[in-house]
């Protein structure tokens, strides 16, 4: 028995060519070397190879298996058949040879290729349209709220008189005696290298596998309407940009009668000048003096609900960052509210009055009696 020749060597491919490369190679040679095209007197023990190597190494396992163990570790593997993507491959090649295909229906008896199967068929019932998309702006606020918003849209309705079938009445709906219901239709086509067939879309009912009679009168047998609608869009509180919000049925219209796709629609959440939205928290900053900051007081602080008093402990060092519970962002699925996150940011004064000069100069005068209680103070003792 003859040794095995490399697999690499009999697509003629180095060993780390790419996954197209691979398959750019066996498609050339499995033209080249196909026994019902090929002359050459060996080209049927050649496109065994060549299908051999090319189920190997298009397959990541095998070809793993294959780089480490060679031969050896193709043992046993069980060659002699098509992988669906080789067998997909050679589909492809002959397109290329006759314009048309083939299905795994197998190989005829010795007169080239007999009666080959078409590997799918046309769908004549009712099928759900494709989905449509679109964008939607709205305010911070509204997003916090929820609101309802009216959008208008031309939507393909199916026909109220006819229910979609285009007819005037069900029985002026009949079988395709073309197809026989079917959709599709066989053609074949006899060459020097045996018969082929091809399927394809019925010319006589256009794939529906039915035949009207009679067109209904409102649609004019399309089954549809084009219609200008309005629809009321409810947007729920708590939304955030990026969710989407389903609007039934006035997506893309069906086929055969079949019901239309859905609308989803995202949402854009436009900006606050105050507030800044952080998942379900609320984040704003507020300024307080530095006299307010040091005795402490209460102020009233914007909410998305409205001014709420908040209480500034004494000492409040800047950038402190105070917490206003169930202040912020509902929870869309209807859990606890969000909080409200104050950062509290302490202004220093530019211009100060005569008296206000006066009394920072009297505290100032007290600050350098206590030197031991200046911060500054202790830090150079620390040093010395």
């Amino acid at each position: 028995m003859a040794e095995k020749r490399d697999y690499y060597d009999v697509l003629g491919i180095s060993k780390n060519a790419s996954e197209q490369e691979i398959k750019k190679a066996y498609r050339t040679l499995a033209k080249k070397y196909h026994p019902d095209v090929s002359e050459e007197k060996d080209a049927e023990e050649k496109f065994k190879e060549i299908n051999e190597a090319y189920e190997v190494l298009s397959d990541p396992n095998k070809k793993a298996t294959y780089d480490q163990f060679g031969h050896a570790g193709m043992d046993g593997a069980g060659f002699g058949g098509f992988s669906q993507g080789g067998f997909d491959d050679l589909n492809d090649i002959f397109s290329s040879f006759f314009g048309g295909g083939f299905s795994s229906g197998g190989f005829g008896s010795s007169g080239g290729f007999g009666g080959f199967g078409q590997s799918g068929r046309t769908r004549t019932g009712p099928m759900k349209g494709q989905d449509r998309y679109m964008s939607m702006n709205i305010s911070f606020m509204d997003a916090i709220f929820g609101k309802t918003e009216t959008i208008t849209l031309n939507v393909d309705e199916q026909c109220s008189h006819c229910k979609g079938s285009g007819a005037h009445s069900p029985s002026d709906i009949e079988t395709c005696s073309t197809c026989n219901g079917t959709g599709t239709v066989i053609s074949q086509q006899r060459t020097a290298f045996g018969v082929f067939q091809s399927q394809g879309i019925c010319p006589d009912c256009n794939g529906s596998g039915k035949i009207i009679k009679n067109k209904c009168k409102v649609c004019n047998g399309k089954g549809y309407k084009n219609e200008r609608v309005s629809v009321d869009v409810k947007v729920p509180a708590g939304i955030s940009t990026g969710q989407q919000l389903r609007v039934a049925g006035k997506g893309e219209r069906g086929l055969n009668g079949g019901p239309n796709g859905d609308l989803y629609i995202e949402v854009i959440v436009g900006r606050h000048d105050k507030f800044i939205r952080d998942g379900k928290n609320i984040h704003i900053k507020v300024p307080i003096s530095a006299v307010e900051a040091t005795l402490g007081t209460t102020i009233d602080v914007p909410t998305v609900y409205g001014d709420v008093e908040l209480k500034i402990p004494a000492g409040t060092q800047p950038n402190t960052q105070l917490r206003m519970r169930e202040k912020g962002v509902p929870d869309i699925r209807g859990g606890a509210t969000g909080d409200q996150i104050v950062e509290i940011q302490v202004n220093i004064s530019k211009k100060l009055s005569r008296e206000e000069r006066e009394l920072f100069q009297k505290l100032a005068n007290i600050e350098d009696k206590g030197k031991s209680k200046n911060p500054f103070e202790r830090l150079k003792k620390a040093f010395e």
